[in-house]
């Protein structure tokens, strides 16, 4: 009978009310702060556009004028950026109870899209110049200016984004943030062709492109392989998986641990476990227990949604679970006080 009437109690939404949400001033604060990013983004990026664009009108350079149309590309997908995390930012609604979050992940595929698109334009613009043995011109002090330019604002924004990104769990900011570095490299590869050039050595222009057109497509996969695994669901890092254990174990009440799923749904995480308690309390203190543990867990930052189902550990319905064997063992091996072992008497 206990078991039934706490399925009811559970599958009925109650525990989530026994204890307060949480509060809203973090959800205030990552909204602004994720907003705020992709204004920098789009303002930078469009400055980028006019110095690049009127240098390129003077001097016709070929390797300023690619670098152009990069930060063109650029500002158009920031724009989308900065769309996307509006729409991420949004408060939860009836339609959308958990919030809008996982709509990062489809930003941050926008934004791989952007990094082919450059990677491909930079690779074909370094093959044709080199069948076509236009290895560029001598363009002066503008260009490299322009360039050098170009690659301290996108180091600055690389790391602004990178730290705004990583700090709020933003899949979208994180993937400008290596959209802003392969940029960097873009704008050294030009400038090596334009001093090259200067210097009478044209062919390190296509030479230089080609070796970054190569990494530019590395990052837009590492960039889909990361948020396509948001998507399907991946399993956080053991380190995580393993805290997420200790917490359940660290409750004096609780003998046991399995059955621990935790996967991403969108930038955050949701988790059920199974934890085995003295079949012999009341409900009222079972029902304590299980809010109390929904509680540590869900104080972990990357912790969204937290399910706990409670067994009476005298039925014997645990059963040795190996993956949580396992993150046992990497908890006593990564923290200075691992948790003890769970009770199997």
């Amino acid at each position: 009978m206990f078991q039934i009437v706490h399925k009811v109690s559970y599958f009925s939404g109650s525990v989530r009310s026994d204890f307060a949400p949480r509060p809203e001033t973090g959800v205030v604060n990552r909204q602004a702060a994720l907003r705020r990013v992709g204004l920098v983004v789009v303002a930078a990026n469009l400055a980028l556009v006019l110095a690049k664009g009127g240098v390129w009108l003077e001097t016709g350079s070929l390797a300023v004028g690619s670098e152009a149309v990069n930060s063109l590309a650029d500002t158009v997908y920031s724009v989308v950026v900065l769309a996307g995390l509006y729409l991420t930012t949004r408060p939860p609604d009836f339609e959308h109870p958990h919030g809008h979050e996982r709509i990062e992940p489809f930003v941050s595929l926008v934004v791989a899209l952007g990094i082919f698109a450059a990677g491909v334009v930079v690779l074909w613009q370094a093959v044709q110049s080199v069948l076509a043995g236009t290895y560029g011109i001598a363009t002066g002090l503008p260009a490299v200016a322009v360039l050098v330019a170009s690659a301290v604002t996108k180091y600055l924004l690389y790391r602004y984004c990178l730290d705004v990104g990583d700090r709020h769990r933003s899949p979208a900011v994180v993937a400008a943030a290596l959209d802003n570095r392969n940029d960097i490299l873009t704008a050294g590869a030009a400038l090596v062709g334009v001093v090259g050039a200067s210097a009478g050595y044209p062919i390190l222009d296509p030479i230089a492109g080609g070796v970054v057109a190569l990494g530019i497509l590395y990052t837009g996969v590492d960039i889909v392989r990361d948020n396509v695994n948001y998507l399907v669901g991946r399993a956080p890092p053991d380190d995580l998986r393993a805290e997420i254990v200790s917490r359940a174990l660290d409750h004096d009440a609780v003998r046991g641990v399995h059955d621990v799923v935790a996967h991403y749904v969108g930038p955050e995480i949701d988790v059920s476990l199974h934890v085995e308690v003295e079949g012999d309390m009341t409900l009222r203190e079972a029902h304590d227990i299980e809010t109390e543990v929904i509680r540590t867990i869900r104080d972990v930052d990357a912790v969204d949604d937290v399910f706990v189902h409670v067994d009476p550990k005298e039925l014997d319905e645990w059963k040795e679970d190996d993956e949580t064997e396992h993150l046992l063992e990497h908890a006593a091996e990564h923290t200075r006080y691992p948790p003890d072992p769970p009770s199997r008497d």
